[in-house]
């Protein structure tokens, strides 16, 4: 185990710039995801990492040791694969032992480090089938066993889950995760799935272009967003065009114009009064009130009415219309009795809206 950097990480293509000066500092342990669309650079990144493609420029280190010019299999990476690249003439145990003897791991080592990585994915027993003979889950463990079993520094997983059904990839997010908190690797994650990376990161790596957009906690790049396009891409958000018309109070808290309504909101600090801004709100932050309720707390009131209603079990979402014509939608209890034509009030927290500038 160890921790890993990369340092100001080019690649071109000939006269494609895959990858712009990707900086990134992992520390020992931490699991990261290299959340992005496809084509934004994040699977280059990772093959970067493990030797499978040399950087036009920067370095790659894991902990101090210098190894981007060093070949695959002298980098000790564990690497999970969308496609699980199994041996499909190999049992389970051959698949595990594979890596072990080409280190020329001695027998009784490799039964016991088998039988106690096999222990870690609850697959005891299964050592004499053959990959055809198990389920997709089943393949994507032995993957996961076969990429532990060489006790790797870094564990590296490319899309891992891609090609599972939806209920057995929600299993799998929490186990993929659950055993690296156990084993204690690092490890760093490419999916293009915002959820995948909300649920197993300690910090996510939005890409866009080959670049990083930022890097923060789940919580950060949800509620705190860089940009537009960081927040267009990490769940739903509703956007007002507004004006900052003063600060008001310490630690980021503005005063703007969203049409008729005067707003609190966080923001970055130095926004200047007069700057033109979105106004970020997510939709279960939204309140639907009577149009005559007073606002909670200090909080922010927007008439607004019902355009339309979706009954979604757990929640409703209402598509709401401001006189203005701005278009907005709120998750609702789902036992709620809404109707579309209501007049209503949307409140929101000042902590819960985030301006961007326009």
């Amino acid at each position: 185990m160890t921790s890993l950097a990369l340092d100001r990480l080019n690649k071109h293509f000939g006269t494609q710039h895959i990858l712009r000066d990707v900086s990134i500092a992992m520390a020992q342990g931490e699991f990261v995801s290299l959340l992005g669309p496809s084509g934004c650079g994040k699977t280059t990144t990772l093959r970067c990492i493990a030797g499978f493609e040399q950087p036009s420029s920067g370095r790659i280190l894991f902990g101090d040791r210098d190894v981007t010019a060093a070949l695959p299999e002298k980098r000790d990476i564990g690497m999970v694969f969308q496609s699980y690249a199994l041996f499909p003439h190999m049992t389970v145990a051959e698949n595990l032992d594979f890596g072990l003897v080409a280190r020329k791991v001695p027998p009784d080592e490799r039964r016991r480090r088998r039988e106690a990585v096999l222990g870690m994915v609850r697959l005891q027993g299964f050592e004499g089938r053959y990959p055809r003979e198990l389920s997709g889950g089943q393949q994507q463990r032995v993957a996961l066993a076969r990429a532990l079993v060489i006790e790797p520094s870094v564990l590296l997983l490319d899309e891992p889950l891609a090609n599972l059904d939806a209920t057995l990839r929600d299993e799998m997010r929490f186990f993929i995760r659950e055993l690296q908190q156990r084993v204690g690797i690092t490890a760093i994650y490419v999916t293009h799935d915002q959820a995948e990376a909300m649920v197993m990161s300690d910090r996510i790596v939005v890409m866009r272009a080959g670049a990083i957009a930022q890097v923060g906690t789940p919580r950060m790049i949800y509620e705190r967003p860089a940009s537009l396009d960081v927040a267009a891409f990490i769940g739903r958000s509703n956007t007002l065009e507004a004006r900052v018309e003063a600060v008001a109070g310490g630690g980021g808290l503005y005063v703007v114009r969203a049409g008729p309504s005067a707003l609190r909101a966080a923001g970055p600090v130095g926004l200047a009064p007069g700057s033109a801004v979105r106004l970020l709100l997510r939709p279960e932050a939204v309140r639907v009130d009577p149009p005559d309720a007073a606002p909670a707390g200090g909080g922010n009131h927007i008439l607004a009415r019902i355009a339309a209603s979706v009954y979604q079990g757990a929640a409703i979402q209402l598509v709401l219309e401001t006189p203005e014509g701005a278009r907005l939608i709120a998750d609702v209890n789902g036992r709620r009795a809404v109707a579309p034509g209501q007049t209503v009030a949307l409140g929101f927290a000042p902590a819960d809206a985030w301006l961007l500038p326009a």
